[in-house]
């Protein structure tokens, strides 16, 4: 039980960690050192997609098929989401329906979205752990926990960061970014309490999960890693990302 509420809890820690960084840091990030974290943090999650979540799915009875359907339902999932709620990208870029909402807000709306899913991924790698039909490991769901944390401290700072350059309180700064992080363990228990129900649904839900967090990176990270100079240094953050996610996977998994 221990370990399950560690690899729950694991990711909002990274997300907290990454927020605080406003309470030591002046101004807005480098921009050299953004494109970095987000091209680590891309690739963590293309890393965790398909080792943690996509391989395992195939793994099991069904075949293809439902790791496909799974796969695409996850981005069609986060596409619609992206679609009806307001937000706004770390870059500034407003998306979604017109709103009155303040940019704070749109903006922590952005990250809670996008932190959902990583929750929810967590919670099946979990409940795939605690199946003995499934042939998933607790190490693995840590792993995979582990993994999405180390990719959530960049995230808090992409978060934080501008908001307290914007003119926020840095105590403020921090709350929005940690609390958008609240979400994950919140979704990743939701799965736990449905586990009987999700067992015989594995091979959907971990694509599902994997197909969503690929939307985040395509839509959300790669984008903004790209913009302007320096995408190069997004370029070996996602190297040093997707390799350091690859090697825990493996060696934990």
């Amino acid at each position: 039980m221990d370990s399950i509420l560690v690899a729950l809890l694991i990711p909002f820690a990274g997300t907290a960690l990454g927020s605080a960084f406003v309470f030591f840091m002046r101004g807005d990030l480098p921009v050299q050192l953004t494109k970095i974290l987000l091209g680590f943090a891309s690739g963590v999650m293309v890393a965790a997609s398909v080792w943690s979540l996509l391989i395992p799915a195939m793994e099991m009875d069904g075949g293809i098929w439902p790791v496909t359907a799974g796969l695409l339902a996850g981005f069609a999932f986060l596409l619609l989401i992206d679609y009806i709620t307001p937000h706004l990208h770390a870059s500034g870029e407003e998306e979604g329906p017109h709103s009155k909402l303040s940019k704070t807000t749109k903006l922590a709306l952005a990250v809670t979205i996008h932190n959902l899913p990583e929750g929810m991924a967590v919670g099946v790698a979990i409940a795939g752990a605690l199946s003995a039909d499934v042939g998933m490991s607790v190490a693995g769901a840590i792993a995979l926990s582990l993994g999405i944390a180390i990719q959530n401290v960049p995230e808090g700072a992409i978060i934080s960061m501008p908001l307290r350059a914007a003119g926020n309180s840095r105590s403020r700064a921090f709350g929005v970014g940690a609390l958008s992080g609240i979400v994950e363990p919140i979704g990743g228990a939701l799965v736990l309490l449905l586990a009987s129900v999700v067992t015989p649904m594995m091979p959907y839900l971990l694509s599902f999960a994997a197909g969503a967090m690929l939307y985040v990176v395509v839509e959300e990270l790669v984008p903004e890693a790209s913009l302007g100079e320096h995408s190069n240094l997004a370029t070996v953050g996602f190297a040093i990302g997707f390799a350091l996610m690859m090697v825990l996977d493996v060696v934990m998994g």
